[in-house]
């Protein structure tokens, strides 16, 4: 991408207004409609609600870390900040579709870069049955939670739960389980892209769950549906030197 034209967002903190103020000070800038590439300035957080902002249009996305985790982010310079968006490499991601019904009869719809994760509202543990693509593979998971995470997403919450860390580009899915009680041995599944995972609340009343998806939560849940949404793409863009599937290998070798 040659002389792209920009523009900046930041998330809210002082940090992240100061150095767009700078940032603007010095480069000239478009409006976030109308350009080719939007820095987002922030954490982690803020470029998945930037991301989600940006289906309509397909901008690719380019952080530069103003926050505290940051591994989808590059790190923060403010030279010849034009170069390295031209030179910058593009990562494409397919979001989690999720479909919920609740227990007052509505059906919901989110979206999910990270990941879909169910948890129980209340001091009972939640009862849960799994279908994978039609199919029952657990009638019963007692347990915390469960959820299903994007390649992008597997480290990320589905890490700290003990999932697997899944390769940028594999058409995987990530299927883990949160404090499983029964079955007790059971570490979750690597399942392919293509999968319908259906999670069935077996007492909703009386163990009440919620549904996530990035930013959108849903309380006292009964069915939960979750797909790769594969029509739509949405775009990060990354320094050569801190490619995001290096960053997801690295990861893997981390003490």
């Amino acid at each position: 991408m040659s002389d792209p034209s920009f523009a900046f967002v930041a998330s809210d903190t002082r940090e992240a207004h100061e150095a767009r103020a700078r940032l603007e000070a010095r480069y000239p800038t478009v409006a976030p409609e109308a350009a080719d590439v939007v820095v987002a300035l922030g954490g982690d957080g803020f470029v998945l609600e930037t991301l989600h902002h940006a289906p309509e249009r397909g901008t690719p996305i380019y952080g530069m870390n103003c926050g505290t985790v940051g591994f989808l982010m590059n790190h923060y310079d403010e030279e010849d900040l034009p170069r390295r968006l031209g030179r910058a490499e593009k990562v494409t991601l397919h979001p989690l579709a999720m479909i919920v019904q609740n227990l007052a009869g509505e059906t919901l719809e989110a979206l999910a870069i990270n990941e879909v994760s169910l948890l129980r509202q209340s001091r009972q543990a939640a009862k849960l049955r799994l279908r994978i693509d039609g199919v029952v593979r657990l009638e019963e998971l007692i347990c915390d939670g469960v959820l299903v995470a994007t390649p992008a997403g597997s480290t990320a919450y589905n890490l700290s739960a003990h999932g697997p860390i899944v390769p940028i580009g594999a058409p995987l899915l990530a299927l883990t389980p949160i404090s499983a009680f029964r079955p007790r041995r059971w570490r979750g599944a690597l399942l392919p892209n293509t999968t319908r995972v259906v999670i069935e609340v077996l007492d909703p009343v009386k163990r009440p769950v919620s549904a996530t998806a990035d930013f959108t939560e849903v309380r006292d849940v009964v069915r939960v549906e979750v797909r790769e949404d594969a029509a739509t793409s949405l775009h990060l863009l990354f320094d050569p030197e801190h490619a995001l599937e290096e960053r997801i290998i690295k990861e893997q070798f981390l003490p």
